[in-house]
């Protein structure tokens, strides 16, 4: 696995080719070991760059109670009075199905990795050699967490869903002063879907100054136009829930995409990617003959010698042969030298 670390860090400290896109898979496998490697599948098919798991037991993450404060009752989320412990039961993935699917991941030339919710999740992702890890947001608090992931010396990942300003330095001090080298945040709003307007993309630039690393987004939201928008912004890393087919069903089906949405997610964040360039104000390459169709000045009247120019004589019009157009007031009232034809581009040696 330590050319996938490489591969890794790479991609995401060294942005060259676009950002580096990330297929969720969450509990979008439905508990079939055979639909998760569908699901690899189908984001290598897609163009992902990598596929991403989550490593936890509902023991790691909960109580098994099924009252008081172990119901959720938000009533604008998807899982409302869904008891938790049953929740992550039903959307864990079995640790036994990881080494398949990273193996399968890695025969795809996916980059595989996770997100572990407690120390006995890292320490079992260790005896995988898993090339990175990912802090989600819920436990961005949770700094022995993070401590620990980072002691690895991993690329990291932190996702920022909820934290303040004063949460997020915590995370960032605590992963670097622990042996975390390649660190990216993500923005993220932990709200499933969430709300194009409660996005606040334009964190992202402010993210990337204050804690000098990479910064992207992970992105509840339906559709890919966020996520684009992030890579206009400078977001380098895009992390999107996918699944194979939304009428599927699962945990998380309702805000992921499917295998179409994900390429067109690739191909619309690559061409983002493109389109950010550099500061330039001189035509490209392709725009210097298309400057040859631009306006300029042609005698458009047979003329004598002795003959002066006038707005009946002298147009402004394509192609862009004759003198720039700027020079149109100064040429009025002026003399030519010579006998010209219709359609002759002006220039100064005909004055």
């Amino acid at each position: 696995m330590n050319e996938e670390f490489s591969k890794f860090s790479d991609a995401i400290q060294h942005p060259k080719n676009g950002p580096f896109i990330i297929a969720e898979m969450s509990g979008n496998h439905n508990q079939s070991l055979s639909k998760a490697l569908e699901i690899v599948d189908a984001a290598a098919d897609a163009g992902a760059d990598a596929i991403k798991l989550q490593t936890y037991t509902p023991d790691t993450m909960t109580l098994d109670i099924e009252s008081g404060d172990f119901v959720i009752n938000d009533p604008n989320s998807l899982w409302f009075k869904e008891n938790m412990y049953s929740l992550y039961n039903k959307a864990h993935t079995p640790w036994e199905w990881h080494k398949p699917i990273l193996e399968r991941a890695n025969k795809r030339g996916l980059v595989c990795f996770s997100s572990p919710f407690d120390e006995t999740a890292v320490d079992f992702l260790e005896t995988l050699d898993v090339p990175a890890y990912k802090i989600a947001s819920f436990e961005c608090i949770d700094l022995p967490l993070v401590r620990k992931v980072a002691s690895t010396g991993k690329p990291l990942i932190i996702s920022t869903g909820m934290a303040t300003l004063v949460e997020i330095a915590e995370a960032v001090d605590i992963a670097r002063s622990s042996g975390c080298v390649d660190l990216t945040l993500l923005k993220c709003t932990s709200t499933y879907p969430s709300s194009p307007k409660e996005t606040n993309l334009r964190t992202i630039a402010h993210m990337q100054e204050l804690f000098g690393c990479e910064v992207g987004l992970s992105d509840h939201t339906r559709g890919i136009g966020v996520s684009v928008a992030a890579v206009a912004l400078g977001a380098t890393v895009i992390e999107k829930h996918f699944t194979l087919d939304r009428e599927d069903g699962g945990v998380d089906s309702s805000f992921s995409l499917e295998p179409e949405e994900l390429a067109n997610l690739v191909t619309e964040t690559e061409r983002a990617w493109q389109a950010l360039g550099q500061i330039k104000y001189a035509p490209s390459t392709s725009e210097k003959s298309a400057r040859l169709r631009r306006r300029s000045l042609y005698i458009v009247n047979n003329m004598e010698s002795g003959e002066i120019l006038t707005s009946d004589n002298l147009r402004r019009i394509r192609p862009g042969y004759g003198l720039p157009p700027k020079y149109y007031d100064t040429l009025l009232g002026k003399k030519i030298c010579k006998s010209v034809e219709k359609g002759t581009p002006m220039s100064w040696d005909l004055l």
